[in-house]
């Protein structure tokens, strides 16, 4: 029950830090609340509602009634499996733009510009084009993650894309590449049919090692002696134990647990700790604040000719696309469904996309649910950089408690008026002539709702999470009071204590968080390691040449 390095969770971040670790002849305990990924139900890309609503595979995290969302508590999915939420996500794609992450090193993170985050994004990635074009430049083609493409054999797939280039967007080949915004191929980590995860990618490789291995148990805090984490205590099979650290601690537990087990382990807001009868460890007010997350609508379409996946929303179709994955791992189960995208800029003078749109060739909602209406399609759409920010906070020193998880959502007028853009926007893209042979008639909003204060009220009644919570341990400078963490993922104030997970993202990237994420458990790997980084890419990334005058 001890080893080097003794790091909390496998999830993307978590995986990707113990197979570098490993890799460099550390011994490594990965510590892990849930269990097993085998079964179809993780496995096969298709089924992705599946998991995410499964009690066994998911924390069932719930957000305080949410103010300005009509008081509604919003599920916040987190993977307690191995591989974390990148077992039970959607598997879609998105490093994120080049800016955000150099406003991440303005806002302080020496050493986290895009120049300095490319080579591990290529470093992490096997990279498959699926022969549609693509930066090869700009990807990796020899790292643990594979990263495809859909078939994109559906037509409106492909009537997605013509329609945003109708509507004045550029079309993208590569948003991973060169050029993020405009409309193109979505990419998903799906290897040969098969969902690849990091537990798939990282983890089981480097569990083959003989100086990394993996235990069940629930991590209720870390073990900190005169000011140095040596170790954390872990609930295992009922019975308390503590696993000893030789050289560091590491989280890589979540943006919702990583900061709940700094809390109970004495490193938060002192206030806030006193109020619970912890003992102040450390006095970081930046623990659990500065949550973020995206929030989404699905505009959806009724269609007009029997082209979506509809035709498989049935006991017999589910059978056959169940048992086509079986047998070769082929057919509509082999991928997440996802297959085009768009990034765009609301509005002139907004220099890079902050609207991201998921199209899906059916309208469904994320529990399953097909929408009454038989067959249709959906844009999944919604601002990138909510200014709202909100907290996770202890609800009190019992670590079996969960921790209080308020978003804040919509808290600001801007959010107001982004969704609003949103949605019209996206109407404009459906009202193309690309689409005129496929679209019946509006299901959700619905034509009739067309002012502010009806968009108003369908946000506040129907918008979701994304499910990209982060920056709750938010990575700064040492004098930055708000910083939990320095731009090495050493947290401050604590000696031989790291996280590395989303929660330290100083600002939400715009576009999912599994990319991200597991790219953080590369870089903080190799300044664990003591390593120098990968030498910075000075790659120039196409930013649109009118965006300060003109909004496409």
């Amino acid at each position: 029950m001890q080893a080097d390095y003794v790091i909390v969770g496998a999830g993307s971040a978590g995986c990707a830090m113990a197979y570098r670790l490993a890799e460099a002849g550390k011994s490594v305990l990965v510590i892990e609340h849930g269990g097993t990924d085998a079964g179809p139900f993780i496995q096969m890309p298709g089924a992705l509602s599946y998991p995410m609503n499964m009690k066994r595979y998911d924390w069932g995290y719930l957000s305080e009634p949410e103010p300005h969302l009509g008081n509604r508590r919003l599920v916040c999915p987190r993977g307690k499996v191995i591989g974390g939420s990148s077992s039970i996500n959607g598997m879609v794609y998105v490093r994120g733009h080049a800016r955000d992450y150099d406003h991440w090193r303005d806002q302080g993170c020496d050493g986290w510009g895009y120049a300095d985050v490319l080579p591990y994004f290529k470093r992490m990635e096997n990279w498959h084009d699926g022969g549609h074009g693509g930066d090869a430049g700009w990807r990796g083609t020899d790292g643990p993650l594979h990263v495809s493409r859909g078939r994109r054999d559906n037509p409106l797939v492909r009537a997605f894309v013509e329609a945003g280039k109708q509507a004045g967007y550029p079309e993208t080949h590569d948003y991973n590449g060169h050029q993020q915004e405009g409309f193109g191929p979505f990419e998903m980590t799906v290897h040969k049919g098969q969902r690849w995860s990091a537990a798939n990618a990282y983890l089981k490789p480097a569990l083959k090692r003989d100086n990394c291995d993996i235990i069940r148990g629930f991590v209720s805090r870390v073990v900190i002696e005169e000011g140095r984490a040596v170790g954390v205590e872990v609930l295992v099979k009922g019975r308390k134990e503590v696993v000893r650290a030789h050289a560091e601690v590491i989280l890589a537990a979540s943006s919702i647990n990583s900061p709940k087990i700094l809390m109970l382990s004495g490193i938060g807001p002192a206030a806030h700790l006193a109020a619970h009868g912890i003992p102040v460890v450390a006095d970081r007010a930046g623990v659990g604040q500065n949550l973020q997350d995206h929030l989404e609508l699905y505009i959806q379409m009724a269609a007009s000719q029997p082209v979506s996946l509809y035709k498989y929303w049935n006991l017999f179709g589910k059978a056959w696309v169940g048992a086509r994955w079986l047998l070769n791992k082929s057919g509509p189960g082999a991928s997440n469904q996802f297959e085009s995208c768009g990034f765009i800029r609301s509005g002139a003078g907004v220099d890079y996309p902050d609207i991201q749109y998921h199209f899906l060739p059916i309208a469904v909602r994320y529990d399953g649910k097909a929408a009454a209406e038989g067959h249709g399609f959906q844009a999944h759409v919604g601002p990138m950089r909510s200014p709202s920010r909100g907290a996770v906070t202890l609800r009190s020193a019992d670590p079996a408690d969960d921790p209080v998880i308020r978003f804040n959502y919509m808290s600001e007028a801007q959010d107001w008026e982004d969704f609003r853009k949103c949605i019209r926007l996206t109407r404009e893209i459906f009202a193309q002539d690309a689409f005129a042979p496929y679209v019946s008639h509006e299901i959700q909003p619905g034509a009739a709702v067309e002012s502010d204060d009806a968009l108003d009220d369908f946000i506040r009644e129907h918008a979701e999470s994304a499910y990209h919570p982060c920056g709750t341990c938010k990575m700064g400078r040492a004098s930055d009071p708000m910083a939990v963490v320095d731009p090495v993922g050493r947290v401050i104030g604590v000696e031989g204590l790291r996280v590395a997970d989303s929660s330290l993202f100083p600002r939400i990237t715009n576009g999912n968080l599994n990319a991200p994420s597991i790219m953080v458990g590369e870089k903080i790997a190799d300044a664990v390691l003591g390593r120098s980084p990968l030498p910075p890419e000075n790659a120039e990334p196409w930013m649109h040449p009118d965006w300060a005058q003109s909004q496409r």
